[in-house]
């Protein structure tokens, strides 16, 4: 196989949750301008009919299902749809998740002040909304015995960030599955079926732009501390975890399972010294 080859999807079904979100666009079209066929998950239909149409717009080709990642009915519907549309799955990108506000605990707030509810609510949709879509979308793969599925840590798994609680706690657990996952698989289906994850570092989206943007555009202190503590000096562009992305989901990684590869800018490295 050509060394360029290696990283081609042409012709490969690959699902994407949470591609409706800032991260999930750039992965949607890197995937589709690898050569793949893009299916399109979320919630919003605004967002995932954009996402159809900016692929179909580069020559590519996609189709969107709208629908919940922690509800398996609603993953086995989208499968049966997608089956049906293509006949295959060839990968899945577990990039639904993210923080909520009431999963954290400020500087200023008791910090045996948490709330339950919320840090299960983080946990569920974080780490659930990962090990849901591949028990559906997985067995598809396992059952042809090849494919390769990809999960969205966080360097946070790596070096637990203050306030965070229960996003670190879902990321170190995904991770935890992502290994346990990885292993099952290579002794079951002899290395057809791979997974591994993504630990992005700080990547500037909608959903932290308040945590790290002031309303005039200039950084927070808490962004200040990201930026200091990367050897690289700046957060980092959604289109360059896309590479990773491509190498994990592509037959240039075949040999590899149960790697979380870090794309932070070297924070996970750095000593701060």
């Amino acid at each position: 196989m050509a060394a360029l080859d290696q990283f081609s999807l042409r012709d490969r079904v690959i699902v994407i949750t949470g591609a409706t979100g800032v991260l999930g666009e750039c992965m949607s079209l890197a995937v589709a301008e690898a050569g793949a066929k893009v299916v399109v998950l979320g919630r919003d239909a605004t967002r995932a009919a954009a996402r159809v149409d900016a692929i179909q717009a580069m020559g590519g080709e996609a189709m969107s299902v709208l629908c919940n990642v922690l509800d398996k009915g609603q993953m086995q519907a989208a499968c049966e749809e997608i089956l049906a549309a293509y006949g295959t799955i060839d990968g899945l990108v577990n990039a639904a998740g993210g923080n909520l506000p009431g999963a954290t605990i400020n500087p200023d707030q008791d910090l045996f002040d948490l709330s339950i509810e919320q840090t299960r609510s983080a946990v569920d949709l974080n780490l659930f909304g990962t090990v849901i879509p591949t028990t559906v979308f997985g067995r598809v793969m396992a059952e042809k015995g090849k494919g390769s599925i990809v999960n969205v840590s966080s360097l946070t798994a790596q070096r637990p960030l203050t306030r965070v609680l229960g996003y670190t706690m879902a990321k170190k657990a995904v991770e935890a599955y992502t290994q346990w996952m990885a292993t099952e698989l290579g002794l079951r289906y002899g290395g057809g079926v791979r997974m591994n994850a993504i630990a992005p570092g700080v990547f500037l989206t909608e959903q932290n732009r308040a945590l790290l943007l002031n309303p005039d555009g200039s950084p927070t202190d808490r962004a200040r501390k990201f930026i200091s503590h990367t050897p690289f000096q700046r957060f980092g562009l959604p289109e360059e975890l896309t590479g990773t992305l491509i190498y994990l989901l592509s037959d240039a990684s075949r040999f590899v399972s149960g790697a979380t590869v870090m794309v932070d800018g070297g924070f996970n490295a750095y000593s701060g010294v």
